[in-house]
């Protein structure tokens, strides 16, 4: 949105800014940042405040975890801090999102290491702009025998699974990578030929070998 849409109004500026501040969001363009900036105003002023009250408190207290890289309150996560997890699994993630995706399955009980990021090379951002020396400090300073791998099925997400792979084979330590397949529930009559492929290749053996 233009400074010119508000040629109608007198000493708008912080209006204009907060919309420009809005329309950094993800998935947010100018016409719903003027919305949600104009509802703030005129509904919810109470939610306004206490937006920008939680904002500017996130931003100076949330931190990375010394150890996995995940947003914390403290020098070290809770997820780290568990000593009932399995020492030897870290799971290596694009992102928190990624990482409280795998954390809702119930099912993973190792350590994580979170990126915050993923190559992209058209972005400007190589596999060797990430922070590997981090990670392979992590990995040196741990009981690790196995990184899975489970960055996003992407053209980005699989050039950075590739040079990890890579990096991480040279210090001898197992990898694996998350399997790809028809969904549960999925028909392969509606699912698309890349994904069926793929869970071709990924199948598994029922049962032990015939004799």
């Amino acid at each position: 949105m233009s400074r010119s849409a508000f040629d109608a109004f007198d000493g708008l500026d912080p209006l204009v800014d907060l919309v420009q501040a809005l329309k950094r969001l993800p998935g947010v363009g100018p016409k719903s940042a003027q919305r949600l900036a104009f509802h703030l105003l005129q509904n919810d002023r109470q939610a306004a405040t206490a937006l920008g009250e939680s904002l500017l408190k996130a931003v100076a207290e949330i931190r990375h975890c010394s150890m996995c890289n995940n947003f914390c309150h403290a020098d070290v996560c809770s997820i780290c801090s568990d000593t009932r997890r399995n020492p030897g699994l870290l799971c290596v993630v694009e992102t928190p999102a990624d990482l409280a995706a795998i954390e809702a399955t119930q099912t993973y009980r190792g350590y994580y290491y979170v990126l915050m990021g993923r190559a992209s090379p058209l972005d400007g951002v190589r596999p060797e702009s990430l922070d590997w020396p981090k990670l392979s400090q992590r990995l040196d300073d741990s009981e690790v025998k196995e990184v899975i791998l489970a960055t996003n099925f992407t053209n980005e997400g699989e050039a950075t699974a590739v040079f990890l792979t890579d990096r991480i084979r040279r210090m001898a330590l197992k990898v694996s990578r998350l399997a790809r397949g028809v969904p549960i529930g999925g028909e392969l009559e509606y699912t698309d030929p890349s994904t069926v492929a793929r869970a071709l290749l990924d199948r598994r053996q029922l049962g032990s070998d015939p004799e």
